[in-house]
């Protein structure tokens, strides 16, 4: 992208997912498709091979495959972000290499999950990174998934660096992105990664959202970020309302489960997953479509 980070990093990104055959197996055809129609729907970007698209089951060649046919089919029409995040430092130096390489506008790199480092561990991973790849980086706290919280202390520290440009905040705690939001410089971006509060929070002046339920209703999602944006709080939150519904039920079971089940009931993908998630489990069925058929969804017999 030619223009400035701050005039395109605002908005709805929704996390996209990675439709797969029956089998398991990449389905491009169908990706092709939600990209054009993420397009159409006023999305302001995508974010591609996230834990919504399912990265922890992509080898390293279907990662870097999945992010390239990404770029090449944006047409450089909306900026994709790559998700490049790794428990290892080495690992996520390699994708965020790659993803600038294959020519993404920008990486999202999620905290080392599972092995849990120090405030001081998290700096130092995430510094490393940025001094060796010249791309805008995005960081990740999503603790409820990882087990990893970064505190607003070492987010503030990494946002003096120069390739660190914002934060997606998924903890859903209003009164931290609050001060964080109230300390951080204003040209350093906060997007919410929490359907649910994500109004909430550009309340207070984050820029939009990186979403779940943009999947689902992607027009509707990009509206809401954009009348937040406008000053149009009493119009976003009728629209937000119009799609809550979506912000619970798509959290049912563990994401991307849900989601790849909605978009499989709208005809948009098969069914495909790949262990260890399953499909949705039987019972929540009702609950879902209930959801999408409130969200004005237009549903497959």
């Amino acid at each position: 992208m030619t223009a400035r980070l701050q005039d395109w990093l605002q908005g709805s990104f929704p996390a996209i997912v990675t439709p797969m055959e029956d089998n398991g197996d990449l389905d491009f055809q169908a990706f092709d498709a939600l990209i054009d129609w993420h397009v159409e729907k006023g999305s302001s970007g995508l974010v591609v091979a996230g834990t919504t698209g399912e990265s922890p089951t992509l080898n390293s060649e279907e990662h870097c495959e999945v992010i390239a046919h990404c770029v090449k089919r944006a047409k450089q029409r909306f900026p994709i972000i790559a998700g490049t995040g790794s428990n290892s430092t080495e690992e996520a130096l390699f994708f965020t290499k790659e993803a600038k390489r294959l020519g993404a506008d920008a990486c999202l790199l999620v905290t080392p999950y599972y092995n849990n480092p120090s405030q001081e561990g998290l700096y130092r991973h995430f510094s490393v990174i940025q001094d060796a790849v010249d791309i805008p980086q995005i960081l990740y706290n999503v603790p409820g998934r990882t087990v990893c919280d970064m505190s607003n202390e070492t987010v503030l520290r990494l946002a003096k660096l120069p390739n660190i440009v914002g934060l997606k905040d998924a903890t859903g705690d209003i009164s931290r992105g609050k001060a964080l939001l109230a300390n951080c410089s204003s040209d350093f971006v906060v997007l919410s990664g929490d359907d649910a509060t994500a109004r909430e929070l550009m309340s207070l002046g984050a820029k939009g959202s990186v979403s779940v339920t943009a999947n689902i209703v992607p027009d509707r999602m990009s509206e809401m970020c954009a009348l937040m944006l406008s000053g149009n709080f009493a119009r976003a939150a009728e629209v937000d309302k119009s799609i809550s519904g979506l912000h619970k039920e798509l959290f049912a079971e563990a994401n991307p489960v849900p989601v790849k089940w909605g978009l499989g009931r709208m005809n948009k993908i098969k069914p495909g997953i790949r262990l260890p998630l399953i499909p949705l489990s039987e019972r929540y069925h009702v609950q879902l479509e209930r959801a999408l058929r409130d969200s004005g969804v237009s549903l497959q017999n």
